[in-house]
C-alpha cells in the first residue's frame, strides 16, 4: 500500500509547484488540494499514516497528517513527530490537524514553550496563541507579554512569527492588554515593512490588531 501511495505522490508532483513551495521554505512540489484529494480517497488509515512520515518525505508527511488517528498517538511519540517536522507547511498541518486534537496537546504546549530548539519552541507558542483565542484560562496575558517584549525582536524567524502572532491575538482579544501590545508592537517594529499582499492585512501586530478590532466594532 505504502508503494501505491508513494508512486500516486510522485505523480503530482510539478516543477512549478516545488518552485513556489520553495521561496516559503517547504521541499514539494504537491498541490495541496490534490493532496487532500487523494487524503479523502485514502480515509482514514493510521497504519499507512505511521509508514508514511516514516519515508522522510515532506508530501508524504502531509498526507499522514490527514489520515492518522490523532487521539491514537502518545506524547512522547508526538513530540518526536515534531521534531521531525522541519518543513513549514508540516510543522502546521501537524499542529493544527494531529497535536491539537490530542489529550496531549495542553502537556506538550508547555513543555514546548520554553524548549531551547526554536522550532519546537516556535510550536509551543503557536499553541499558546491558539489558547489566547479559545481558551486564555489560566493563561498569564502580563507574563506572555514580558516574554515577547523580551525576546521576540531577536528570536528566529519561525519563532519570531510565532510569538508575533501571539501579541497580535492578545491585542485583537483582551481589551485590558491591547494599549500595552500596540506599545510593545511599535517599539519593536517586528514585520513592520513584511510585504503583503493587496487586500490582506499585513503581519505587524499594530496594523493587524487595529484592523481586526476595527473589523469587530463595524460588526
Amino acid at each position: 500500500m505504502l508503494g501505491v501511495v508513494m508512486a500516486e505522490l510522485a505523480t503530482l508532483e510539478d516543477p512549478r509547484t516545488r518552485e513556489v513551495n520553495a521561496r516559503h521554505g517547504d521541499d514539494h512540489g504537491v498541490n495541496l488540494s490534490k493532496l487532500r484529494a487523494l487524503a479523502k480517497g485514502l480515509k482514514t488509515n493510521h497504519e499507512l499514516a505511521l509508514q508514511l512520515w516514516e519515508t522522510g518525505d515532506t508530501a508524504a508527511k502531509l498526507l499522514a497528517t490527514l489520515i492518522c488517528r490523532p487521539k491514537a498517538f502518545d506524547r512522547n511519540e508526538l513530540d518526536g513527530m515534531l521534531r521531525s517536522a522541519p518543513s513549514p507547511k508540516v510543522l502546521d498541518w501537524f499542529l493544527n490537524y494531529v497535536v491539537k486534537k490530542s489529550p496531549h496537546v495542553e502537556e506538550l504546549r508547555a513543555a514546548w514553550f520554553t524548549d531551547p530548539d526554536p522550532v519546537v519552541a516556535s510550536a509551543g507558542w503557536a499553541l499558546t496563541a491558539d489558547r489566547v483565542v479559545k481558551s486564555p484560562g489560566e493563561l498569564d496575558l502580563p507574563a506572555l507579554l514580558d516574554s515577547i517584549e523580551a525576546k521576540m525582536k531577536d528570536a528566529p524567524d519561525r519563532l519570531q512569527w510565532a510569538m508575533n502572532t501571539c501579541l497580535a491575538h492578545i491585542g485583537i482579544n483582551h481589551p485590558g492588554q491591547r494599549d500595552r501590545a500596540l506599545a510593545i508592537g511599535e517599539r519593536l517594529e517586528v514585520l513592520k515593512d513584511y510585504p503583503t499582499s493587496p487586500g490582506c492585512t499585513s503581519p505587524y501586530a499594530p496594523i493587524w490588531i487595529k484592523a481586526m478590532v476595527d473589523r469587530q466594532e463595524a460588526g
